[in-house]
């Protein structure tokens, strides 16, 4: 068998083009156990997510987990189902689309904008190779993680490079690591607040809830807890919040080991116990609403706070595709991209959408 894949024909003048693919943590196909359980089984097989010998690991995630959970995380996933597929899938897709009439505007010639999964469809590879196809020789990867962690992030880069691995002419390759103390992403946040309080009013506590990774990753290294709690403080500056009307906490814990605290629902049910009455809660680690944000949070956790005592709870919708986030995100691409853009003489730069 050959070691490299053929490459794709290309003529002797064929232009180059600059790819910008966006990348997003992943979703089952259908909201049914058959769709979850091959979705799971990528996830939870990847060891930087579960950092668990295999040998160990292996008998736990096959004879156990994708025997009880698929069915289960199917009904999650069926009571927030969008009528054109799951909500994560969709917002990516639009957000991509979207990105590119950005930065088209802008009068960027030879510019490809897509978008992956890292598990599940489409995936990593189908669409570098679409890329490479497609004469792209320069391209940018952007996890869509605004805080750096290697469950996420790096996870998505040992992929990148597993999918290049094949090939005998590279494309020049550079990732954005994180943005979670950008400006723009920064501002985009408190002004979907600021929206949202326009109209509903401000609550007793604003409660930020990032998804949480195991304490002992932290503890090794993992920069995760750090940046969250940056993003956190400039948000609340940006709201000027004071520290009692704010309060940062970690969701999503898996397994038994003891993640990042404060836990979200413990806090929301101990606010509900204690008197608060109105609490908002909204999700600066999630560029894009889905399962974590739309169940967990806006269900389960508003449940329990309502069970706690609590009257009011309200969860902030992700930026999703507002006009500012999306700015935010051209903005972010082109400061690692100006010199590789063509962009005809006497252009303008205004990041504005086509339209």
């Amino acid at each position: 068998m050959a070691r490299y894949w053929p490459e794709p024909a290309r003529g002797e003048t064929g232009a180059s083009r600059t790819g910008v693919l966006l990348v997003n943590l992943g979703t089952p196909a259908a909201p049914t156990a058959a769709a979850v359980r091959p979705y799971l089984k990528e996830f939870l097989s990847d060891p930087r997510v579960v950092e668990i010998p295999k040998l160990a690991w292996w008998p736990i995630l096959n004879g156990i987990i994708l025997n009880l959970r698929p069915k289960k995380s199917a009904e999650k996933y069926a009571s927030i189902w969008m009528d054109d597929g799951s909500p994560l899938q969709v917002h990516t897709e639009r957000q991509a689309k979207l990105l590119a009439g950005y930065l088209g505007h802008d009068g960027a010639r030879n510019l490809r904008v897509d978008w992956a999964m890292r598990y599940g469809s489409p995936s990593i590879r189908e669409v570098l190779e679409r890329m490479k196809a497609d004469a792209c020789s320069r391209i940018l990867v952007v996890p869509l993680y605004p805080q750096y962690a290697a469950s996420t992030t790096a996870s998505v880069i040992d992929e990148v490079a597993a999918c290049v691995t094949r090939w005998r002419n590279l494309p020049e390759i550079r990732f954005i690591r994180d943005f979670h103390d950008h400006p723009a992403y920064i501002d985009a946040l408190a002004q979907s607040i600021r929206d949202h309080w326009a109209t509903a009013g401000e609550p007793d506590q604003l409660v930020m809830s990032f998804h949480g990774i195991p304490r002992r990753s932290a503890e090794l290294g993992d920069p995760y807890h750090d940046e969250c709690r940056t993003t956190a403080r400039l948000l609340a500056e940006r709201l000027r919040l004071p520290p009692e009307r704010w309060q940062l906490t970690f969701q999503s814990r898996f397994g038994k080991a003891e993640w990042l605290k404060p836990y979200t629902q413990a806090t929301l049910e101990a606010l509900g116990r204690t008197g608060t009455e109105r609490v908002d809660v909204v999700c600066p680690g999630f560029p894009a609403d889905c399962l974590e944000t739309l169940e967990e949070i806006g269900m389960e956790v508003r449940a329990a706070f309502i069970e706690a005592g609590g009257k009011s709870f309200r969860y902030i919708p992700c930026l999703n595709e507002r006009h500012d986030w999306i700015s935010a995100l051209a903005s972010i691409v082109r400061s690692r991209i100006a010199d590789w853009l063509e962009v005809p003489s006497g252009g303008v730069s205004k990041l504005e959408p086509i339209g």
